[in-house]
């Protein structure tokens, strides 16, 4: 296979195999059109140049029998004899006309034509001359005439003229006869060419059809081994799942109720330090019961069905604050909310994202004075709006910022700020699915911005 094919898409490929179709179809119909022109042009002089010949065949009987006639005349003194000479009259100039009309095409044979009228008309002028003479003179005083001929020197010449412009013609006609015959070679043969031509793009795009449909068949197999495994895998996961929702949870809970039964039981006979450490048992197992539950909510995430609502932002907002409002009652916070959109998503999903987001920006403000958060939306690139929360908590060194959408990922330690580094990796994989970015700005003990995006919802 080519190496511009693999980088053509078919439709491409198959558009290029057709336009070198046409291409070869307007160059060939273009030469053919140029040869089938000459063609007919050399079929129409052709045509002249018979009609010339026939024209000035007839025109030589009709000046031969004007001149025989005239001669009778101008011994019998008959007026019948002129019938001849009295049509050549008449007809000299349609002749002429007609002699100019067929040699139009020919510039080289005009000097001729007009060297034949020029002499056609002495021939008229001395048999006119020599009628006048007859009926002045008599039979006796032309008799030289009617043994010689009034205008045989003429007629002499114009035969020699009608030779030359026939000959000619009939050099024209050879030469054009050949031209006419190569012209024709020339078009078959092109056509030919054009036809095999044809043929091989038409197999090049149906072997490039079918390369295309056999590499996409074979896409579409691996596609589908892959989906068995990915279902396999996936079958897999949800029993892992099972074992840790179930397995895992049992022995937590022993852990957590033996030591609480240990505190109660042998609380007084335990020093001080012994109770820390039955209490650091008791947190520990709560804490990994709290990893487990968030560790199954992610891996959910990524296989849950998603639903396409028309979701209202504000009244999303409204009821996640309002959720957390014993986690609020600590100490009053500063609230900045922009009116938000309509998005169209998964209801469930966006109110996860504004769950993670406003409780991060809740607990790391906690240690200021005046905790400040603003929700806002701002516009972004071409069909999608861009979502913030923003907090003027600790914040975080931008150096980290990959870090924090990582499973497990936490830039503080778990004394200072608790949590499992797992809600932002929750809030990337969510917005993935609906099609949008995430990113994070913000700067140490300066607060933090995280920024999410969506499509843009489309009106009916």
């Amino acid at each position: 296979m080519p190496a511009w094919a693999t980088r053509w898409s078919l439709e491409q490929r198959v558009l290029a195999g057709f336009g070198l179709v046409f291409a070869g179809i307007v160059v060939i119909s273009a030469i053919s059109y140029r040869n089938t022109s000459i063609v007919v042009r050399n079929s129409h002089l052709d045509t002249a140049s018979h009609e010339l010949i026939q024209l000035l065949a007839s025109i030589g009987h009709t000046l031969d029998a004007a001149e025989n006639g005239h001669r009778r005349f101008l011994v019998t003194g008959d007026d019948s004899y002129l019938k001849a000479h009295r049509s050549v009259l008449e007809q000299a100039p349609e002749y002429f006309r007609y002699l100019e009309l067929l040699t139009a095409d020919t510039p080289e044979q005009a000097p001729r034509v007009a060297r034949l009228e020029e002499l056609i008309n002495r021939q008229i002028q001395a048999e006119v001359q020599a009628i006048e003479e007859r009926e002045r003179r008599g039979a006796e005083g032309v008799r030289h005439l009617a043994l010689s001929g009034a205008a045989k020197h003429e007629l002499s010449e114009i035969h020699a003229v009608m030779a030359e412009l026939e000959s000619d013609e009939q050099r024209l006609t050879q030469i054009r006869v050949v031209q006419s015959t190569a012209s024709t070679r020339n078009t078959i043969a092109l056509l030919v060419l054009g036809a095999l031509l044809q043929l091989v793009l038409l197999g090049s795009v149906y072997y490039l059809i079918h390369y295309d449909v056999t590499a996409r068949r074979r896409i579409a197999g691996e596609l589908k081994r892959r989906g068995e495994l990915l279902q396999a895998a996936n079958k897999e996961l949800e029993a892992f799942s099972y074992s840790v929702s179930h397995d895992l949870r049992a022995p937590l809970r022993h852990i957590d109720g033996y030591a609480s039964l240990l505190a109660k039981t042998a609380g007084s006979t335990l020093t001080d330090k012994a109770q820390r450490y039955l209490q650091t048992i008791s947190d520990s197992a709560k804490q990994m019961g709290q990893l487990i539950d968030d560790l199954l909510v992610f891996s959910r995430m990524g296989r849950q069905e998603m639903l396409h609502a028309t979701v209202d932002l504000n009244q999303l907002v409204k009821t996640v604050i309002h959720d957390l409002r014993l986690d609020l009652q600590a100490k009053p916070i500063s609230w900045t909310i922009d009116p938000l959109p309509e998005v169209s998503a998964d209801p469930a999903m966006l109110r996860q994202v504004y769950m993670n987001l406003i409780s991060n920006a809740v607990k790391f403000t906690a240690t200021r004075s005046e905790p400040k958060i603003a929700i806002g939306v701002r516009d972004g690139a071409p069909g999608e709006i861009e979502l913030f929360v923003r907090d003027n908590g600790v914040g975080f060194d931008m150096q980290y910022v990959n870090k924090l959408f990582g499973v497990f990922q936490r830039l503080h330690r778990n004394d200072e700020f608790e949590g499992t580094g797992i809600g932002l990796a929750n809030v990337r994989r969510i917005v993935h699915r609906h099609g949008g970015r995430t990113w994070a700005e913000g700067a140490l003990d300066q607060g933090a911005t995280f920024y999410f995006s969506l499509p843009i919802k489309r009106s009916s």
